[in-house]
């Protein structure tokens, strides 16, 4: 197929969620032809899967400019600008409607398997270029297809591969076999089955970011209602406890991130969670009908009934293993993004906006985008992705101004405290005044035990 018929075909996106679908609403404005593959059955199917956390971002930065256009003439109106959606929300009063309007554009019930170029593996180096990207699709009654594509954009987030409870990234020993007791997503509290769950039961979290803060947040709830008495949390975290621990708090540009970060505090404060720090998980054991978490010391703590890790999230890098990405050793993001969203040199929580030039590879016409493209690293936001995608479907139309032009300023998360993944002494973190990360700032006292063997009920 020689170049002008590969012009012809369509600009493949995976996933149907917020990054996805925007990145489908560029290419029409610029009348290209997308085409949307979901391995979900509804438009945002992972948002759908958290749909009862409220976001901290407000509607005015959750919906893309141009696919606020391309929803206009269906009457279609964008909700309170500064009010804050739950992921339902999210899901239903924009990533729906917008999936509508794109039509047969987007198609559900599609995974994607594998995607190369036609005819050449990873290894072959002959008219690479000109070939056109062939996306293999199983659909969801069993149906294989081939599709051949001009570009393709993977917005397919991270979602479906989070990170296990073992320190070193792979899972505890145990871990697998205590699955009907630990999960990796923020429980539903406000569902009764999940409710009964946690009521009156001993719960360890592990992790530190906005998903751990939300988790210890909702058992303090239920903690303080009147069917919850004996809720308790353990909170494990691999790092101390410092100034930063909690986000940026009233520093935060983003109110309700902040607010997030001092209800957390608060569960500590207030009895609901102990803290349990430098706690490294090893195992997982059976203690009955109950589970002892072992870190690689030796500690051993309390049982609990139930376990949610919530320490992040990884790409699905499977499919694209024919293709020649450019990728970080450690973070698997795109080489150019990793530095500044490194989470070993900083602990910021917002990078400067960026595009085309950052989300290239080796191999031209592919580019990762969204939540994926920040590999393991957290802190991701809509609006980064949105600007994401105008870049990128810039260049692909042949925009290059347009592509290289910045658009969006982010809100600042008002915390930069040094390195972000393990503790080190002070005369060792990235901090001389300047630039992103100052000197860690100093350890914060709770009212509960930091370096305890064991935290008691």
């Amino acid at each position: 197929m020689n170049a002008t018929a590969t012009d012809q075909l369509p600009i493949l996106v995976i996933g149907a969620g917020p990054a996805g679908l925007a990145a489908a609403a560029h290419l029409v404005d610029r009348g290209l032809e997308p085409l949307v593959l979901e391995a979900g059955d509804r438009a945002g199917a992972a948002v759908r899967e958290w749909s009862h956390v409220r976001l901290f971002s407000t509607w005015g930065e959750l919906t893309d400019p141009v696919a606020e256009k391309l929803l206009a003439p269906t009457g279609w109106v964008k909700p309170d600008a500064k009010t804050y959606p739950t992921g339902g929300d999210w899901a239903e009063t924009y990533l729906q409607p917008l999936a509508g309007v794109l039509g047969d554009k987007v198609r559900f019930g599609a995974t994607v398997t594998g995607v190369s170029r036609a005819g050449r593996d990873r290894i072959v180096d002959a008219d690479r270029e000109t070939q056109p990207f062939v996306v293999h699709v199983t659909h969801a009654e069993g149906r294989e297809e081939r599709i051949l594509a001009r570009a393709v954009i993977d917005a397919s987030g991270t979602w479906a591969t989070p990170s296990p409870a073992g320190a070193s990234g792979l899972s505890a020993l145990g871990e697998k076999a205590a699955a009907d007791r630990v999960t990796y997503r923020v429980p539903d509290l406000q569902d009764p089955a999940v409710r009964a769950r946690y009521a009156g039961k001993r719960t360890a979290v592990i992790g530190s970011g906005a998903s751990a803060f939300t988790a210890l947040a909702s058992l303090a709830g239920l903690a303080a209602a009147e069917d919850g008495a004996g809720t308790k949390a353990v909170w494990i975290l691999r790092r101390g406890i410092s100034g930063s621990t909690f986000g940026g708090g009233t520093a935060d540009q983003l109110p309700a991130r902040g607010a997030l970060g001092l209800a957390a505090k608060a569960a500590v404060d207030e009895g609901h969670a102990d803290a349990v720090t430098g706690f490294r998980t090893e195992a997982i054991e059976r203690d009955g009908e109950r589970l002892v978490l072992v870190a690689e010391d030796g500690r051993r703590l309390d049982p609990v009934d139930e376990v949610i890790v919530l320490t992040g999230f990884r790409p699905d890098l499977s499919f694209l293993d024919e293709l020649r990405l450019g990728l970080d050793e450690r973070l698997q993001a795109p080489v150019a993004l990793a530095p500044l969203i490194d989470p070993n040199q900083h602990s910021c929580g917002t990078v400067y906006p960026h595009g085309v030039n950052e989300l290239s590879h080796p191999e031209k016409g592919v580019y990762l985008v969204g939540m994926k493209s920040y590999g393991r690293a957290p802190t991701f936001l809509a609006l980064t992705g949105y600007e994401q995608v105008r870049s990128v479907v810039a260049a692909i139309a042949g925009d290059h101004e347009s592509a290289q032009r910045v658009e969006l300023v982010l809100p600042e998360t008002g915390v930069c405290g040094g390195a972000g993944l393990f503790d080190q002494p002070d005369t060792e973190q990235a901090g001389d005044g300047g630039g992103c990360c100052a000197p860690a700032p100093a350890l914060i006292q709770l009212g509960t035990t930091t370096q305890a063997p064991s935290c008691g009920s």
